[in-house]
């Protein structure tokens, strides 16, 4: 018999992004009594119980490996040996796709994706309400309000810069006006791309402005090109062309930078702000399906995600856990420390204003 887990690498994607055989019916029969061991939650045992007749779950764009899921999902199967997960990695948009496909006869359980998705995920009825168990503290902003969905981890803008090209370290905002930039400056386009808006809403946030009144944003963008200190500005991460000393200062995800300094070895080289008057954190979430067939099992895995260690894996990816109040041991405080300027993205008032951006930026940027 071919083993469950190997499916998603032997099968053609289906509608929802699998291929699900016969293999998996009466998988009841193959359930364990789960074992006596301690709660990481309130319920949780109850919960499991439920679930292990069940004895598999289906989880959309759970397979990258840079937001640490392969670690994920061995902690999931250490823990609960009864239940068989089985995951791929879509992406955002494709995950919303996939879910539209089969929503006549769901296969998937649970879905993961940028929030902006999830909520499009909601508005078009593919994903129920759940309210997992260690998400009681969330900031609104990193949940839908009826719970359809809820964010496992943010992404905060920052400056990633090369320090061998730079010598003074801009702090903030106001500082990367300076002449001293002039041509170092490189961020991706907002009508394009995630992060350009992010990098927009950032710059309205340190300048006065919100999600509501992006113009201090846009007005900040045009300041940086009025002053020479934009490099270009690209439709793509550079990553290449930064580990070739192209660029001097990147405006990009925290995670981006890190992993240049941390995993990819270049230690001092780069320096990684988060700017001091005001940044973005970006949620991801995660959504048990409408009609999931593997309901407390989808539901079991959300709440494992929920967990602490499951968020200090996501430290471990260099991604802010979306739990508050958790303390990350060293060095992982050290590397994400704290930080009261990120404002939780907010991503149903981000999105009405997107056609503002698009059209603003293009003013504002414009000879």
């Amino acid at each position: 018999m071919v083993r469950r887990r190997s499916l998603l690498r032997l099968a053609p994607p289906a509608a929802a992004g699998f291929a699900l055989g016969a293999e998996y019916a009466g998988r009841s029969a193959l359930a364990q009594s789960p074992p006596a061991i301690a709660e990481i939650y309130p319920g949780e045992r109850d919960l499991r119980a439920l679930a292990a007749p069940e004895g598999i779950v289906v989880s959309l764009n759970t397979g990258g490996a840079e937001a640490n899921w392969p670690a994920q999902l061995v902690a999931f199967r250490r823990r609960y040996p009864e239940i068989e997960i089985v995951t791929n990695e879509l992406g955002s948009a494709a995950t919303v796709m996939a879910l539209d496909r089969a929503r006549a006869r769901p296969v998937a359980d649970t879905a993961f994706a940028f929030a902006a998705s999830a909520a499009e995920a909601a508005k078009r009825g593919l994903i129920a309400a759940y309210r997992p168990a260690p998400a009681e503290n969330l900031p609104p902003a990193f949940h839908h309000p009826e719970h359809l969905w809820t964010a496992v981890h943010a992404r905060a803008v920052a400056f990633v810069i090369n320090t061998k090209l730079v010598r003074s370290v801009p702090q903030d905002w106001d500082e990367l006006l300076r002449p001293q930039y002039k041509d170092s400056v490189v961020y991706l386009d907002p009508r394009t791309t995630g992060i350009g808006q992010l990098t927009c809403l950032a710059a309205a946030y340190a300048t006065g402005g919100s999600f509501e009144n992006v113009q201090p944003g846009l007005d900040y963008l045009r300041w940086l090109h009025k002053a020479g200190n934009v490099l270009r500005v690209l439709a793509a991460p550079p990553v290449a062309q930064f580990l070739r000393g192209e660029i001097p200062i990147w405006i990009a995800y925290e995670d981006e930078g890190l992993r240049l300094k941390i995993r990819d070895g270049l230690g001092d080289r780069v320096a990684v702000v988060l700017p001091r008057e005001a940044s973005i954190a970006a949620p991801y979430a995660m959504s048990l399906v409408k009609s999931a067939p593997n309901a407390n099992a989808g539901r079991l895995w959300i709440n494992f995600v929920m967990s602490a260690a499951s968020q200090m894996r996501f430290a471990e990816a260099f991604l802010r856990p979306a739990v508050p109040g958790l303390a990350l041991p060293a060095p992982w405080g050290e590397i994400l420390p704290a930080a009261a300027q990120l404002r939780p993205l907010d991503v149903v008032k981000a999105a009405a204003r997107k056609a503002e951006i698009d059209a603003g930026w293009l003013q504002a940027t414009r000879p």
